[in-house]
C-alpha cells in the first residue's frame, strides 16, 4: 500500500460518514478485505504521513485550539489531521494557521473546551489502532504479532526525537498573534 492509496483509504472514509467511530468501522472492514499486509503497509503510510506535522508551530495550533495540548494529545491530534483529508493536512504541514479554515476547528471558535461533544474534540487516538485491530481480524494473530511483521519490514518510522522548528510560547500573545493571527482571533477567549 502506497500513500496514494492510504489517503485515498482516508478519503473514501471521509465520503461514507463524518462520525469517527463509524469511519474507523468502515477503514477496519475495508482493511480486513485486503491481504494482511495491506493493514501492516497501512500503518506505516499512517506513520510516514505524519511526520511532516511533527513541529513546535502544529503544536502551538493544537495547543491555541484546545487552550492547552500534552504530549499525547499532540500525537491524537496529528492522527485528527489526517481525518481531515489530504489537502487540509499538507496545508497544516506548511501553513497551521490554515487550520482556521477548516469548518471542524470554525464549529469550536468561541466555544470552551468543556462544551464540546466526544466527537467534536479535535482528538482521533483510535486511528492509530484501526490497522492493527484489522490485522487481527484477518489473521487471528496478537497486537504484538502485528507489531513484529511491521518491525520486519524494515521501517524506519521518519520522526524524529524532537518536534521540528522552534520552540515558542503560544501564550504569549504578541507571539502568537504574529504566528497563527487566525487562529489566534478564532479563539481569543481561552
Amino acid at each position: 500500500m502506497d500513500d496514494e492509496i492510504f489517503w485515498n483509504m482516508i478519503e473514501s472514509s471521509r465520503r461514507q460518514t463524518q462520525d469517527p467511530d463509524e469511519r474507523l468501522a468502515w477503514l477496519r472492514g475495508q482493511l480486513a478485505l485486503r491481504p494482511e499486509l495491506d493493514a501492516v503497509r497501512f500503518q506505516i503510510s499512517l506513520d510516514r504521513v505524519l511526520a511532516p506535522t511533527f513541529t513546535w508551530d502544529v503544536w502551538a495550533a493544537a495547543d491555541r485550539i484546545m487552550g492547552w495540548c500534552s504530549d499525547d494529545s499532540f500525537f491524537y491530534f496529528r492522527l485528527w489531521l489526517v481525518g481531515l483529508g489530504r489537502d487540509m493536512f499538507e496545508r497544516v504541514a506548511r501553513e497551521p494557521d490554515a487550520l482556521a479554515e477548516a469548518p471542524e476547528v470554525q464549529r469550536l471558535a468561541g466555544r470552551f473546551p468543556r462544551s464540546w461533544a466526544d466527537h467534536e474534540w479535535p482528538e482521533w487516538e483510535e486511528l492509530d489502532y484501526v490497522a492493527g485491530q484489522a490485522f487481527e481480524d484477518v489473521t487471528g494473530k496478537t497486537h504484538d504479532d502485528f507489531h513484529d511483521v511491521i518491525d520486519a519490514q524494515n521501517f524506519e518510522d521518519p520522526e524524529p526525537k524532537d518536534p521540528a522548528g522552534e520552540r515558542w510560547d503560544v501564550n504569549r500573545g504578541e507571539e502568537t498573534a504574529r504566528r497563527l493571527p487566525r487562529l489566534n482571533a478564532l479563539f481569543s477567549h481561552l
